[in-house]
């Protein structure tokens, strides 16, 4: 008997030389779509609001670049500050004039941020500033929230203990125990545990470290008074307060998430759309706290690739796009998204919750949206598995994970929305 023939496409076969080369075939563990039951997919370009997977198939995307790309994909005039910059050279091992230019622009835009150093990633750019809380403050200890993604940093990279205020357990194999315990974790949107914290470890807290918008394990909104409250305590105490708006800077409006609820940090974080989808972070704050940065003082962090001149034509002419008319119809377009979503599932007489602030939003598969990290988890997984592989068959890439944000551009117009609605319908109906 003659055996089947196995037909192979070219993402599969790129799929099948990927895992021979990188750990479970990718180079960043949700790329993987392990969470969703599916084979990842290899993208092979993206233009506008949409990607091409290598067999040449185009999807409405809403990853995103995982939230670089504002303006969405391959955008005329990113390109060609990109290209105008390669021509030039790459990395030159100097100050390069479009590193201040960027820096003025985000200065301009972000007034707590008086001072700055750029970095390559958001990974870098929060470790930076906690090795500089703890540095200004004297202090060893960070408190965090449950569910926050800061980065890949040992310190950062833990999960909550039982109980309020508790300190952490390490949340990946090789972080040291030792680590884990200078991090304090904490239930977000919980004021009476922030209190709790400070009232136990107050005077050994440098920093409370913290997503204005929770956006790692699926959008969570800050309730009244809580990001009120965690800036008075943090204060009180003598810690500083960083804002990691690597996710919300420049994608709440320009002035990121500090702006959009009127708080004012110590320390800001950034990533994503200041690089306009180029390698890139960056951390900054008070000129007091940035002057303890070396060569001007004694905390220590370099980059060889830091300020990039790519990333900073990017970024510069990714900024220059962010029009406050373009964002009031990126909120339009958003809006229209989350009521058209809800009125798919209750047509379909589904379940669903729905997270959004601004153009950041989540459906969980349960009753009401979350509130903490807790209630984000006890979404249905299986659920949204479904959803994400009906919606992918229909054209529609959504995150591969019921625990991140959707990230809507402003390249998606009403079209791509309707699209988005009409395979929704489908997917809730199936």
């Amino acid at each position: 008997m003659t055996a089947p023939t196995v037909r192979t496409t070219r993402s599969s076969d790129l799929a099948t030389r990927a895992e021979a080369l990188f750990p479970g075939g990718v180079n960043s563990p949700v790329r993987a779509f392990r969470a969703v039951g599916r084979a990842p997919l290899v993208l092979q370009r993206g233009e506008g609001p949409h990607v091409w997977d290598a067999d040449g198939r185009r999807y409405v995307d809403y990853i995103g670049g995982w939230g670089s790309g504002m303006l969405g994909h391959a955008h005329p005039d990113v390109v060609e500050a990109v290209g105008r910059a390669a021509r030039n050279g790459f990395a030159l091992g100097a100050t390069h004039p479009l590193e201040v230019e960027l820096g003025e622009a985000i200065r301009r835009a972000m007034p707590s941020i008086e001072r700055l150093r750029f970095t390559s990633s958001g990974t870098e750019a929060v470790m930076s500033a906690v090795r500089l809380a703890r540095a200004a403050t004297g202090r060893d200890m960070i408190v965090k929230f449950a569910g926050a993604y800061h980065g890949h940093a040992d310190g950062l990279l833990v999960e909550a203990g039982s109980g309020v205020a508790t300190q952490a357990i390490p949340g990946s194999a090789g972080v040291p125990a030792a680590t884990a315990r200078l991090t304090v974790v904490l239930p977000y949107n919980d004021l009476a545990a922030v209190t709790a914290a400070f009232a136990a470890h107050g005077e050994r807290i440098a920093a409370v470290v913290v997503e204005p918008v929770a956006a790692n394990v699926g959008v969570i909104a800050p309730q009244p008074r809580f990001l009120e409250h965690v800036r008075d305590t943090s204060r009180a105490a003598g810690a500083l307060l960083l804002f990691d708006e690597v996710i919300t800077g420049f994608r709440l409006g320009a002035g990121g998430a500090q702006a959009r609820f009127g708080i004012h940090p110590d320390l800001t974080t950034l990533g994503k759309i200041i690089g306009g989808g180029m390698p890139i972070g960056a951390y900054g704050g008070r000129a007091d706290l940035m002057e303890l940065v070396a060569p001007a003082g004694p905390v220590y962090q370099a980059g060889t690739l830091s300020g990039h001149p790519l990333s900073m034509a990017a970024g510069i002419a990714t900024l220059a796009a962010l029009t406050p008319e373009r964002y009031g119809r990126l909120e339009v377009a958003a809006e229209h998204l989350e009521l058209g979503l809800q009125a798919a599932a209750a047509g379909a007489n589904r379940q669903i919750a729905i997270a959004r602030v601004g153009s950041l939003l989540t459906v969980f598969f349960r009753p009401s949206v979350p509130h903490n990290a807790a209630e984000a988890l006890s979404s249905d997984r299986a659920a949204y598995a479904r959803f994400f592989g009906a919606m992918l068959d229909r054209g529609i890439l959504l995150p591969p994970s019921p625990f991140e944000a959707w990230f809507l551009s402003m390249a998606h117009t009403g079209v791509e929305i309707d699209a988005t609605l009409e395979a929704a319908r489908a997917a809730f109906a199936a």
